[in-house]
């Protein structure tokens, strides 16, 4: 048998034939070339192998091929493989599955091993945990051993001590005979002191021990190992042995019983800091530093502390933490509901609504006239804007003078509850109005009794029928029309009806029963609020329950104060103002908003606090609102901005509260073309660096009750800083205004003066096309614009190029006459076009 087995190589067939192979070129041209391909053969021989004896045998006997040693009978080899290449291939593939089951085995072992690991470490968990719960149980059992023998010790010493009370007397009245003269007896031996408790034993062994500390240290230098055992620390001081002596003397007495630690509730503000709230728990500050160490915070006594990590450090002192925010400052603030047996009758407060032009003011000025004396001038409306009335009967009245729908619907939405009746002026020979409806939906909307007041009956024009039915469509069913609301026919001219106006009012108040609780602290809502030049921030407060007093402290809105002074509604001082009474309030740190409500507190800290967290909200709220703002917003903001001319100001004051007001009020100034920007505001007098910066931003600089320094002065005469001085802040906002006026453009209008119709058209060399006229309307001039109209349809707008009258240049050409008229840069004019004539003319613009 040949190592082909009798077989041909394999190989290729054929030689070498010819082919074609066709070249490419530029321009399109080709090439065929022919050329010769040869193949070369591959002959695949496998490896001598010493052929097994079966099958030397079979080749000897002439049998054939068998299949080789190991292969399955059934198998049968591929053409073209050696039966030596298909003993290797078996060999692989029988060695490859000896591997895998190798593999599978020893993953096998090495699960088995993985599961005997994890069940001897659980049994070791197991045997750990037992072993603790016995040391726990043999512990537990020592110790209340040891208490039953602490306490089995003080009841003997107990029991000891009240056999010796007992014996004392029998031993006085033994020793009185020997006391007798006699030889002298030997003195008896003093009697041994009580037994050393273990105690007192183990602090025997501790002073021996560091006596003998003592005498090591001093024998020689400290050495490395006696520094690492612990040995050779400081001294015990004086004050400790004397603890040390106290409590072996109470432990002795029976008092050493450990005493338990107190569970204490332990407030966390938002941040606080660690000695704060180690005097929170009572603990030593030391002990909290080392427990922020343990758990991984470097800190010292005075660092500041988050509400989370001292809740942490409270819980591992075994203390309760109680979390509180910054809100919690306002519940100092008195809510509670007030006893039925406290409370006493109060005047009604009552808002006069309605349309300006229905009597409004003049009903309120013949309501004082009737009721306040004479020589008030006007009373308390002019200062601030609520007074007080008495009915023939003696029923107090408070009236209020809202400035508008506006404010009075801002007091309800702030839920100060202000007014309890409404009185809708409606004129009578009017009827209803649109802001009559409006001045409806408020007093529904506050939920508050409605009283109409017909005004203006003494017309002849007067129809009160027709405001009852027109007062119908909204819902308002008077008494006559067999309603509930009540109605009053009366006249502010010759005063008819207003006795009976206020009678109506007060019967209304005592349907409503209005109550009030004197005694508390008080309670009230800010009406107006103004800055008083010599008096400084002043408050108009209406007083809705409890009784304000001098020398109260309060707070107000963002604002706090101590009542310096109180002015009722005739200008007078008074000590105290009870329920429904309008007062002045003196003594603000600033000016509060019209709306605050009024709350008076125990302690001066508190009212402090109060309006800095109310003034901080406010300050968060307004940041909060600046930046959330796009990317887009603000490109948007600064586009519309480009289009806006500003006014910069620079404005210092005499207090921070004269400052804010005026900051206040200048904000409000400007339109959507021009506004005030305040670049800074301060208190006190106006120094180089404020007029710096002015001269940087081209501002003007504003002193309200303040001056200039030399320095300053200086300054502002060199760089051209223009310094303004006022007292009176009306006076500060009206020249502001008109400042910022002048900023506005100038609104251009036009004004019509004359038509003009085209009879005929010339051709004027030098000229171009000239248009004979006929002024038809008002009068043509020669500095006027004019549109050229064909068919009703403006076709141009320019001006004249010349305005002639027969050969004669003039100025003016009144209506009737003929004239002619080239236009300037246009000459597609025709026949029946009209012209229209008019004047353009500028005027200035305002602020309102």
């Amino acid at each position: 048998m040949t190592d082909t087995d009798g077989k041909k190589p394999l190989g290729l067939r054929g030689g070498s034939h010819p082919g074609q192979v066709k070249q490419s070129f530029s321009h399109g041209r080709t090439k065929a070339v022919v050329v010769e391909t040869k193949q070369k053969k591959r002959v695949v021989v496998a490896k001598p192998v010493a052929p097994p004896p079966a099958a030397a045998a079979a080749a000897g006997t002439g049998t054939g091929a068998r299949p080789p040693a190991g292969v399955a009978p059934g198998v049968r080899r591929p053409a073209g493989v050696s039966e030596s290449e298909m003993e290797r291939r078996l060999k692989a593939v029988q060695a490859a599955r000896a591997r895998e089951a190798q593999d599978a085995a020893r993953r096998a072992e090495e699960e088995r091993q993985r599961e005997e690991e994890r069940a001897r470490k659980r049994a070791e968990a197991e045997a750990e945990a037992e072993a603790r719960r016995r040391e726990e149980a043999r512990r537990i059992a020592e110790e209340r051993a040891r208490e039953e023998e602490a306490r089995r010790k003080v009841e003997e010493e107990e029991r000891r001590r009240r056999i010796a009370e007992r014996q004392k007397p029998a031993a006085a009245a033994a020793a009185a005979p020997a006391a007798a003269p006699g030889p002298a007896a030997p003195s008896p031996r003093a009697p041994l002191g009580p037994r050393k408790t273990e105690r007192g034993r183990e602090d025997d062994r501790e002073a021996r021990a560091a006596r003998a500390r003592e005498d090591g240290r001093r024998a020689g230098k400290l050495t490395l190992n006696e520094a690492l055992s612990g040995e050779g620390g400081r001294q015990r001081s004086l004050a400790a042995m004397k603890r040390k002596q106290e409590r072996a003397r109470q432990k002795a007495m029976g008092l050493g019983a450990v005493r338990e630690k107190q569970v204490r509730d332990v407030q966390l503000p938002e941040t606080i800091t660690v000695q704060e709230l180690a005097n929170r728990m009572a603990e030593r500050a030391a002990d909290v530093v080392k427990a922020l160490m343990k758990m991984g915070v470097m800190a010292t006594m005075n660092q500041t502390l988050d509400a989370d990590t001292a809740e942490l450090v409270v819980e591992e002192f075994g203390h309760h933490a109680q979390r509180v925010s910054d809100a919690d400052v306002e519940q100092v603030i008195d809510t509670v509901d007030d006893r039925p047996e406290n409370l006493r009758p109060r005047p009604p407060v009552v808002t006069i609504m309605g349309h300006v032009d229905h009597g409004k003011t003049s009903l309120l000025d013949a309501i004082r006239k009737t009721n306040v004396v004479a020589g008030e001038a006007g009373g308390i409306t002019q200062h601030i804007g609520a007074y007080q009335v008495t009915t023939e009967s003696g029923a107090p009245l408070t009236f209020l003078d809202t400035p508008g729908h506006a404010a009075f619907t801002s007091m309800r939405a702030r839920g100060a509850q202000v007014t309890d009746i409404v009185v809708l002026v409606v004129a009578a020979d009017d009827a209803v109005m649109p802001q009559t409806v409006e001045a409806i939906s408020h007093a529904k909307a506050a939920k508050v009794p409605v009283i109409v007041a017909i005004n203006k009956i003494d017309k002849p024009s007067a129809r009160p029928d027709k405001v009852r039915t027109d007062l119908l469509q909204h819902e308002i069913v008077v008494e006559k029309l067999s309603g509930d609301v009540q109605d009053v026919e009366v006249s502010a001219v010759t005063g008819q009806g207003l006795d009976t106006l206020l009678e109506a009012i007060a019967l209304q108040a005592e349907v409503l029963e209005l109550t009030a609780n004197p005694e508390r602290p008080a309670l009230g809502a800010v009406i107006e609020a103004k800055l008083d030049v010599g008096r400084g921030p002043i408050a108009t407060v209406l007083v809705q329950n409890g009784t304000l007093r001098r020398g109260d402290i309060f707070v107000v809105g963002e604002q706090w104060g101590k009542v310096r002074a109180l002015m009722n509604d005739r200008g007078e001082r008074v000590d105290d103002a009870g329920p429904s009474v309008p007062v002045e309030v003196l003594g603000i740190n600033g000016t509060p908003e019209a709306g605050d409500v009024l709350n008076v507190v125990e302690t001066e800290q508190q009212a402090r606090e109060i309006a800095a967290y109310r003034g901080q909200l406010a300050r968060d709220k307004r940041a909060a609102a600046g930046a959330a703002a796009t990317l887009e917003q603000l490109l948007a903001k600064a586009k519309a901005d480009a289009s806006v001319a500003e006014l910069p100001v620079v404005v210092k004051a005499d207090v921070q509260g004269s400052a804010e007001a005026i900051v206040q009020a200048l904000e409000k100034l400007g339109n959507e073309e021009v506004r005030v920007r305040i670049l800074h505001s301060g208190v006190g007098a106006i120094t180089e660096t404020d007029i710096g910066l002015a001269e940087a931003s081209r501002a003007i600089v504003i002193g309200f009750n303040v001056r200039a320094n030399a320095s300053a002065r200086a300054a502002a005469n060199q760089k051209g800083v223009e310094i303004r001085y006022y007292s009176v802040i009306y006076d500060l906002v009206d020249d502001v205004k008109t400042a910022a006026s002048g900023l506005l453009k100038d609104e251009v209008r036009e004004r019509f003066i004359g038509y003009a119709r085209i009879l005929q058209v010339f051709k004027v060399s030098g000229v171009g096309k000239v248009a004979g006229c006929l002024v038809t309307e008002g009068v043509a001039r020669r500095s006027a614009g004019v549109r050229l109209l064909r068919d009703n349809v403006v076709i141009h707008e320019g001006t004249l190029k010349t305005l002639k009258r027969f050969k004669d240049e003039v100025k003016e050409v009144a209506s009737g006459q003929e004239c002619g008229m080239a236009f300037e840069n246009y000459d597609d004019v025709r026949e029946s076009d009209v012209i229209e004539l008019f004047e353009r003319e500028t005027v200035e613009r305002s602020l309102n």
